[in-house]
């Protein structure tokens, strides 16, 4: 019974996104109010909160998130003696075999982050995400405690992910090829990783 209350959790919160997302490419993301995507999900606007504590979330909700959050998970799962460069070296090599989602490199993914960079609200939100997503990293790779190189490397990571993103969309504004974007694309993960393996050893 539990497992089917967490699932129809995540079935709401799903349907939420989605709607909302459908909503703000349509309308835009200023346009659309909370009540309206309330009304649209078919649910109550305390509902809409109860899931996501801000507007900009229903958004953001799915892309660097989940990113930096596999990545940091690579980290803290690693064996003893791998280098953090090398378990995420070898996490982004399982995604990709896997054909996860954080592997796609594609137009519709340019054409989002597009949409979230013409917002100021989306952009100051990701940056709040981002710094709070190194705060985690810092932990993971420093303890409880991290110190400047271990902070320096966290902050690395999530740069690696950003630039990453910014480098295809750029790549496809110049028409290329969805084959050449995701080889750069992933081009910024291994320069990356290589300046986290000589900063962390």
């Amino acid at each position: 019974m539990a497992d089917r209350r967490a699932e129809k959790k995540r079935e709401t919160r799903q349907r939420i996104s989605d709607v909302a997302t459908a909503m703000f490419f349509e309308r835009g993301f200023d346009a659309v109010t909370l009540d309206e995507v309330a009304e649209a999900a078919h649910v109550s606007r305390m509902t809409v909160f109860n899931y996501f504590a801000r507007k900009e979330d229903l958004m953001l909700d799915r892309q660097d998130d989940l990113r930096l959050t596999l990545l940091r998970d690579a980290i803290r799962s690693r064996p003893e003696g791998r280098s953090p460069a090398d378990a995420l070296d070898t996490s982004i090599a399982e995604l990709r075999r896997q054909g996860h989602p954080f592997t796609r490199v594609d137009s519709a993914t340019a054409g989002w982050w597009r949409f979230v960079a013409a917002s100021p609200s989306l952009q100051a939100r990701l940056h709040e995400l981002h710094d709070e997503a190194a705060d985690g990293l810092a932990l993971e790779l420093g303890g409880p405690n991290p110190d400047g190189r271990a902070r320096l490397a966290a902050g690395l990571i999530v740069l690696v992910v950003h630039t990453a993103r910014q480098e295809s969309v750029r790549l496809f504004d110049e028409g290329a090829a969805t084959q050449d974007v995701t080889k750069a694309y992933f081009e910024v993960y291994a320069r990356g990783f290589d300046a986290l393996r000589r900063l962390t050893g």
